[in-house]
């Protein structure tokens, strides 16, 4: 009889044993394929390099000068082109803009420049890069200008019509790059996705991957999750 019992015990009990086990597995499958630092640094290339429209929101800090939005944070979308290896991006920098303006007045002439996926949502990656902006007032002085000016133009073709040392541009207009000095990455939900700061050199040194975050692209964690 006690033998029955047990069984019987045990019979009940097997469904809640076999879900927390599977739940167990889950959470330690989940945990095992979390991202690394070095997945994030990847993905976060992937998100700039190879962003279609390469426009991301700029924020600068109003100068401190007194005035009624003296400090105050300004944030506007603006062109960028990774045109660098490190991960440094291209601008063209125009005065008239209140960027510009805000980047120029400030220091270090700071600002930062985040990106996100395509479809932007709560479980999709973003990335925000901070640094500082190089303003070359002199073309001669642009490194591998031609180059440059080709990867800027590939990206955004109707700059043609405000670029630098162009006489019949619509504004005055200089080149400009950014260099990050601190990368913050969010790659969706913490339990899953790396959500944290990437080291300078380790962002610099990953490679975007083109098929990483396409429309189509659904994350294994995700995957494994449903």
């Amino acid at each position: 009889m006690l033998l029955q019992l047990s069984a019987l015990l045990l019979w009940l009990l097997l469904p809640t044993l076999t879900c927390c086990n599977e739940s167990n597995a889950r959470s330690a499958l989940f945990k095992s394929n979390s991202e690394t630092v070095y997945d994030a640094a990847r993905i976060a290339r992937t998100l700039v390099d190879n962003s279609k429209l390469s426009i991301g929101n700029m924020a600068t800090i109003f100068p401190d000068d007194g005035s009624e939005l003296s400090s105050y944070p300004f944030s506007m979308q603006e062109y960028y082109a990774s045109c660098h290896s490190n991960g440094s991006l291209t601008l063209i920098f125009l005065p008239i803009s209140r960027h510009s303006k805000n980047i120029i007045h400030g220091r270090p002439h700071a600002a930062s420049i985040s990106v996100t996926a395509t479809v932007p949502a709560a479980s999709r990656p973003r990335v925000s890069l901070l640094g500082n902006v190089t303003v070359f007032t002199e073309t001669s002085k642009v490194p591998d200008l031609a180059t440059i000016k080709e990867c800027y133009l590939a990206k955004h073709p109707d700059a043609r019509w405000w670029l630098p040392d162009d006489e019949d541009a619509a504004h005055l207009a200089y080149w400009a790059r950014f260099d990050p000095h601190a990368v913050y990455f969010v790659g969706g939900f913490g339990g899953l996705h790396y959500i944290g700061y990437i080291p300078l050199e380790v962002y610099q040194e990953a490679k975007a991957d083109v098929g990483l975050l396409d429309d189509s692209y659904t994350p294994f964690r995700e995957q494994v999750q449903q």
